[in-house]
């Protein structure tokens, strides 16, 4: 185990299925062979969706987390989960804070997940606030409460005549203490150049072992998408989170056959960009941006996904260090990280390595070609990006055959 930076708060859990079943209060769930299954109904919910009008009838069951003590006053939640939901299936994720023995916070939604778009329209739930804490998109934001600990809750959906129903694998939440500047919500996600930002100073941390390592990650480029297809958040131009998973899916020899985005016509030059931006598209707010709905769409692929936020450039090397590549989320004005010439107020890129002086070595999808995708840029930059934009946000994409690295002392993944 390593120290901690002791100026940036930051927990990871998560809890995995069937194994942690007993962990929690089952009401209608049971263990099945690859995770969590809808077992005898508790209920049924009719459900209207939003964005159709079509109203439909589900039976339903839940599972709710205990309690989980963070350590310190927690400022921002971010769940993530892995999770298969067939035709007729979908999945409802709650979270809620809590301080010693009691809850400080009412439930809110942080997401209707569904794998693709035919049984409810996938979605994040917008005008959830009160005096305790408010809902931007994918993050649970505390605002008048103390919250030191957390419980996630997740309802399990099917259609009583669906012929398969849910399955959930990995539920997970990590919390930070409010100590970054940049609110890093998906409205500011979008990926094209859009107004500058204003990020502190980077915190450095102990130089890691991936020194002059650099992974053979797949570039794509997402501005070849701009002059086609428009749907699902406006092309190519904003597609930059759906373009780093599909990177680093591929990366790992995991992402999608041929078959199944044989739908996108026409092809364009990679029709596997414009799969990953439908099956990752948050029909709320309008855009592929939605952190947790990325590792969502990664994990219906068989490999591990998550969503965390990492303190350093320093903790970033570990992974890959470990053969890991990470998508980071930043915010720059142009100028700011030398070699990155446009302004975002939030943009996705794949962190692929570091050069031998550790400056980090990018895959970045705001290219107007796949060669121009590669950049290297300056260290210290780039992590105030990083860590002022988003407060490192990083979607961990890995199969499971491959090592996490070891977590610090306080566990961050």
């Amino acid at each position: 185990m390593t120290a901690v930076d002791p100026g940036r708060d930051v927990t990871y859990h998560r809890f995995r299925f069937p194994a942690d079943l007993h962990l929690g209060a089952a009401d209608g769930v049971a263990a099945g062979p690859d995770g969590l299954v809808l077992a005898a109904p508790a209920g049924r919910v009719e459900h209207t969706d939003p964005h159709s009008g079509d109203t439909a009838g589900y039976d339903a069951a839940t599972w709710t987390s205990p309690v989980v003590p963070v350590g310190f006053a927690a400022a921002e939640l971010v769940p993530s989960w892995t999770a298969d939901a067939p035709p007729g299936c979908w999945l409802r994720v709650e979270l809620r804070g809590w301080a010693g023995e009691t809850a400080t916070t009412g439930w809110y939604e942080l997401g209707r997940w569904a794998a693709d778009d035919t049984t409810i329209h996938r979605s994040s739930v917008p005008g959830q606030a009160d005096g305790a804490a408010r809902v931007a998109a994918d993050t649970l934001l505390v605002t008048g409460a103390t919250v030191t600990g957390w419980q996630v809750r997740v309802t399990l959906l099917r259609r009583p005549d669906a012929p398969a129903g849910p399955v959930l694998r990995t539920l997970g939440v990590v919390a930070s203490a409010g100590d970054h500047t940049g609110s890093g919500t998906p409205a500011t996600r979008a990926g094209a150049p859009d107004g500058p930002v204003a990020p502190p100073a980077p915190r450095s941390g102990a130089a890691g072992d991936a020194r002059g390592r650099v992974l053979d990650v797949p570039r794509y480029a997402q501005r070849l998408h701009a002059g086609g297809e428009t749907r699902w958040g406006g092309g190519g131009d904003s597609w930059c989170s759906p373009t780093c998973v599909s990177m680093v899916l591929d990366f790992w020899g995991a992402g999608p056959t041929p078959d199944r985005y044989a739908w996108v016509a026409p092809p364009g030059p990679r029709p596997v960009v414009v799969h990953a931006a439908r099956h990752c598209y948050d029909h709320a707010y309008a855009g592929a941006g939605n952190w947790s709905f990325n590792t969502a769409y990664a994990g219906l692929h068989g490999v591990d996904a998550f969503v965390t936020r990492l303190r350093s450039l320093a903790e970033a090397e570990r992974f890959v260090a470990a053969g890991i590549p990470l998508i980071v989320s930043a915010a720059f004005s142009r100028g700011q990280v030398p070699g990155l010439d446009y302004d975002t107020r939030g943009h996705l890129i794949v962190l692929v390595g570091f050069t031998a002086d550790g400056d980090p070595v990018l895959n970045d999808p705001y290219a107007p070609d796949d060669e121009g995708v590669r950049r290297t840029v300056p260290r210290a930059a780039f992590e105030a990006a990083w860590q002022g934009g988003s407060g490192g946000v990083v979607y961990v994409v890995r199969p499971e055959s491959v090592p996490l690295p070891p977590a610090p002392a306080q566990a961050n993944w």
